[in-house]
């Protein structure tokens, strides 16, 4: 099937689904919550502004922050204008910026945020606009208590080689790593024997990021062959990392001040769409230590892989919001925790459900062999979108958020390899 005939076959099955979908809808709104959940303590009202309105993660903060009695204006570029979470309940006011990369990008959340008189600002950040949106925190002026790390930690951070370099200083577990600006730097490095390496674009790699092929000493010609068609260069360092073995867990970290403020951990792999809170406190401990040394305020996210003896390694960071936040879906004090003075760290409650994308889960349970670990996926846990006192945010992710990118796709003749219900964007060569 060609790309376009993919395309026409997946809205033709995005509209055969609409009428099963305003059941779902019409039943979350009898039988679900009716209004959105209180906080434990009242909150004097703010004005708070997100941004990366496409993304599910955008969405459980615009509800947490509205369930706590604040005003939320949500941000999006203009290729995600149709976002079905500008419809939500919880959002008070959209705009559209333009595109992260654009030299007009800063100054228009700047104008957003002073057209609105917001108090806070909470990125909710895509690799691209981490950078951008610290940028422009830091031009909203004093006035604006920002949720994110300054330009310098971002890159820092975000940077897989400085990243490891900074967790060795602090005296925190990573991998054996080397940065590559050249391939031909694969053949000077003395690998030991009997581990496997493997090579990762430091800048952003949507589309290649999961290819995890293994490097050894014992392969040198093939190593350097594999390297060199990757285009490494100055402008597109690489790093070789030692590839440990073991069970992945991913984390999510809100920190003020360098206290951590919002936990959330659980088993992960190379897509992530299931979510179910874990209780790893090698992990924690590793957590807590790191952002302590940092020392600044933001959004913290790790990869971890624990290894056969018990021994967890941070794999990287990512200085922004995890679509682990979803697990708090029914917490009260999440508004609080990114709003409030430093207070003991808050994690999912011990009842919250596990979270998923119904869309994945039936596609899986149609695909995959597993079919009966799936329906006890969808019976355990809750889609993270559906909720009764706010619904038609996931009806319309179904029917006019994807659809629009797929038609916008379909014109621009780009192709994709799939979509991503929990971001709200396709995956496709060169997207963001």
């Amino acid at each position: 099937m060609t790309g376009a005939a993919r395309t026409v076959a997946v809205l033709a099955a995005l509209t055969l689904t609409a009428p099963v979908d305003l059941l779902i809808v019409a039943g979350a709104r009898v039988f679900g919550r009716r209004t959105p959940l209180a906080p434990s303590s009242p909150q004097v009202a703010r004005t708070v502004l997100v941004n990366g309105g496409k993304m599910t993660k955008s969405l459980q903060l615009a509800r947490s922050f509205h369930a706590a009695g604040h005003r939320v204006v949500l941000v999006e570029s203009a290729k995600y204008r149709w976002t079905a979470h500008r419809f939500s309940r919880a959002v008070d006011a959209f705009h559209v910026v333009p595109e992260a990369s654009d030299p007009g990008y800063v100054d228009a959340l700047v104008r957003v945020a002073r057209a609105e008189n917001v108090d806070v600002f909470v990125p909710v950040s895509s690799p691209a606009s981490s950078v951008p949106d610290a940028e422009a925190g830091a031009a909203m002026g004093p006035s604006v208590d920002v949720v994110h790390a300054d330009p310098e930690t971002i890159r820092r951070v975000d940077d897989k080689n400085r990243f490891a370099d900074a967790a060795r200083e602090f005296g925190v577990r990573v991998p054996e790593s080397h940065r590559l600006t050249d391939a031909g730097q694969i053949a000077e490095i003395d690998l030991p024997p009997g581990r496997d390496f493997v090579l990762k674009r430091i800048a952003y790699n949507p589309v290649g990021r999961m290819d995890l092929t293994p490097l050894r000493r014992e392969t040198p010609e093939a190593n350097l062959a594999f390297a060199r068609g990757l285009g490494i260069s100055e402008d597109d360092p690489w790093i070789l990392q030692e590839f440990v073995t073991g069970r992945e867990y991913c984390t999510h970290g809100t920190v003020r001040n360098g206290s951590l403020q919002v936990y959330g951990c659980c088993e992960s792999s190379a897509f992530q769409i299931n979510y179910a809170m874990v209780d790893k406190p090698d992990i924690l401990d590793w957590v807590e230590t790191f952002v302590a040394k940092l020392g600044v305020t933001g959004q913290f996210s790790f990869d971890f892989i624990e290894n056969g003896d018990g021994e967890v390694f941070a794999i990287e960071c990512n200085p922004r919001t995890h679509s682990a936040i979803t697990m708090f879906h029914d917490h009260p004090d999440v508004a609080a925790a990114y709003l409030g003075s430093e207070r003991d760290v808050i994690t999912p409650l011990p009842s919250s459900r596990p979270t998923y994308w119904l869309y994945h889960e039936v596609w899986r349970l149609l695909t995959e062999p597993r079919r009966l670990s799936r329906l006890r996926t969808i019976a355990r846990g809750r889609d993270a979108v559906l909720t009764g006192w706010d619904p038609w945010p996931w009806f319309l992710l179904h029917h006019l958020h994807v659809p629009s990118l797929l038609l916008a796709n379909l014109r621009s003749g780009r192709g994709w390899s799939r979509i991503d219900f929990n971001i709200g964007k396709l995956v496709e060569q060169g997207g963001d």
